[in-house]
């Protein structure tokens, strides 16, 4: 396995890789790798040749100091993770290497930005895309995973690179949960053991939502099915619950009309306990999740 730490490294490693046909897979992550990034990686093995995993903890779309100075970086374990899994090559740039002196660009989202994550972190969804071209430059992949837990970001990525018509397939990857429905994810490390416990809250809030839509088109009966299950979890601060198109994340008023089938609605949240915030979703309609 290889492990490069600057763009022109990984980019000569890549060009060698497609002039001798081989198809090269990126799975993005910012370290501290767990079950649902081993998933992803899989994913990309069944897509690729060549699996890359870029590790880079992107301080331009944090909008807490403390939140970017406290994420997770077990860097060795994460190598030593991704030799057992076969990855071909580790790119674990530094912030010097990928933001240069000068370095002035930003990829703005757009209108799919504007919801959710947009006017809660102003200016995360910009840094993501912005570090995504960046990887995408670095890499010169054939595909990329990324999981739908960040199911706003994959969309808008899916977005810009068909916009920008990089060539690249952008694919989402399903949700990886703990037993009890918890999403995986790196900032679950940083919960106390009673809010661990509570966090389960954030998926049965989703479920709850998803049974109240099998009975009711008024959004008001499923936000509520969802907040009071929030609501019943003092450690648990609700920062939003939405429900909305699957392909323009408009929200929607109402489900009068909306076909019920798979892919056509989701719902998302964010919650806080403590310091740590989660987020997750569901297909509104999905039987098979619920």
């Amino acid at each position: 396995m290889q492990i490069f730490s600057t763009p022109a490294e990984m980019q000569a490693w890549s060009d060698n890789c497609r002039t001798a046909g081989r198809r090269i897979g990126l799975v993005p992550t910012m370290g501290a790798l767990h079950t649902g990034h081993l998933a992803l990686i899989a994913d990309a093995a069944e897509r690729s040749d060549d699996v890359v995993v870029s590790i880079f903890v992107n301080p331009l779309q944090f909008n807490e100091v403390s939140d970017f100075d406290g994420y997770p970086r077990p860097i060795d374990d994460d190598v030593a993770a991704c030799e057992q899994t076969g990855v071909a090559a580790v790119f674990a740039p530094t912030a010097a290497s990928m933001y240069p002196m000068g370095f002035q660009t930003r990829v703005v989202p757009g209108p799919l930005g504007a919801v959710m994550e947009g006017p809660t972190r102003p200016g995360h969804l910009e840094g993501v895309l912005t570090v995504v071209v960046k990887l995408f430059g670095a890499v010169r992949p054939h595909v990329a995973i990324f999981g739908e837990k960040d199911y706003q970001q994959l969309r808008i990525i899916t977005q810009m690179a068909a916009d920008l018509e990089f060539g690249i397939d952008v694919v989402g990857h399903p949700v990886v949960r703990d037993l009890d429905g918890l999403a995986l994810s790196s900032r679950n490390v940083h919960l106390t053991d009673s809010e661990r416990a509570a966090a389960v809250a954030v998926p049965r809030s989703l479920d709850a939502a998803i049974v109240a839509a099998r009975v009711s088109d008024d959004l008001t009966d499923l936000i509520s099915a969802a907040t009071s299950v929030i609501d019943a979890e003092d450690a648990a601060v609700l920062e939003y619950v939405t429900v909305f198109d699957s392909i323009t994340l408009i929200e929607f008023n109402d489900l009068a009309g909306v076909q019920r089938v798979p892919g056509v609605a989701r719902i998302a949240t964010a919650v806080r306990f403590g310091d740590v915030r989660l987020i997750d979703n569901r297909d509104l309609f999905e039987s098979s999740e619920t």
